[in-house]
């Protein structure tokens, strides 16, 4: 991270105003029993509520709560399902680390989303299909005017990895597709927009790297930048390893993508993550003085 690369950003936090002054650490609490890194996997209230407080002592600046697995060929729950699962997560947080702590919701769905941010009080709207698998969401969160984070994906979980077909630069295609959605989340009064280039999501492995490579390009959106790599498989296929051995290579790219500005690491290990920031903040700290 250099003073050149970080550019700070506020959030409306339900009319609190928080300013990204620093990469924020957002931590991955799956409230669902098949995510793809088991070790992210947590159902019952109790579990849920010990990952929650062992992440903020570890420095997380976010929480992130999914509850409807998105990896690919995983089964897609009702949303009935999917807000249970949330009200049951939401509450043992907020019981085991209290209200000042910033949570978003990991969802797809417009009413899944209305019901975190107007009856469980998240902060943040975190959707992997940037509005595409529900035509609705752009409009509920204009209404809700809460941040919004738009990924970067085709398809949908089950069939993205079909839609890699880029004709050209993957790099400029997925910047273009995603400053056309923000233009029309901005245009519909949607505030505060984060951007995710959807790392593993409709990319080859070497169009993920290709992305990496070119990251700066992304900070022309002009809104926040979120990097979400996480022990995904273009971790896994280049270093031969499981998802349960891919830390350090997340590490690596997390390093990275802080050199490269980005905003927000979403990560399953916190500290790691953290630490990376530290040493990262220091030898920007060396260069610039």
């Amino acid at each position: 991270m250099n003073n050149n690369s970080f550019k700070k950003y506020s959030l409306n936090l339900h009319g609190r105003l928080v300013e990204i002054d620093q990469p924020w650490v957002m931590g991955i609490i799956n409230a669902t029993p098949d995510s793809f890194f088991s070790g992210s996997r947590t159902m019952d209230a109790e579990g849920i509520a010990e990952r929650a407080k062992a992440m903020v002592v570890e420095g997380a600046d976010v929480l992130d709560i999914g509850a409807c697995s998105t990896r690919p060929g995983a089964e897609v729950v009702t949303p009935e399902e999917e807000i249970k699962r949330l009200d049951v997560a939401v509450k043992a947080i907020r019981e085991a680390v209290g209200n000042d702590v910033i949570l978003s919701v990991d969802t797809f769905r417009a009413d899944v989303a209305r019901h975190c941010v107007e009856e469980l009080g998240v902060d943040i709207v975190n959707d992997i299909s940037g509005g595409d698998l529900d035509p609705e969401m752009n409009s509920v969160v204009a209404q809700l005017q809460v941040p919004y984070i738009v990924m970067h994906m085709r398809g949908t979980p089950a069939t993205m990895q079909q839609f890699t077909d880029y004709d050209g630069d993957v790099a400029a295609i997925v910047l273009e597709e995603l400053a056309r959605k923000i233009d029309i989340l901005h245009q519909m009064g949607v505030n505060d927009v984060i951007a995710d280039p959807g790392f593993g999501f409709a990319k080859t492995v070497e169009q993920n790297y290709r992305m990496l490579a070119c990251l700066e390009t992304f900070h022309s959106l002009e809104v926040p930048l979120l990097v979400g790599v996480s022990r995904k498989s273009m971790i896994q296929k280049v270093l031969n390893c499981t998802a349960q051995d891919a830390l350090n290579g997340t590490t690596v790219i997390n390093t990275i993508a802080m050199m490269k500005g980005a905003h927000i690491l979403r990560v399953h290990d916190v500290k790691a993550a953290v630490e990376a920031r530290a040493l990262v903040a220091l030898t920007s700290k060396m260069t610039n003085n």
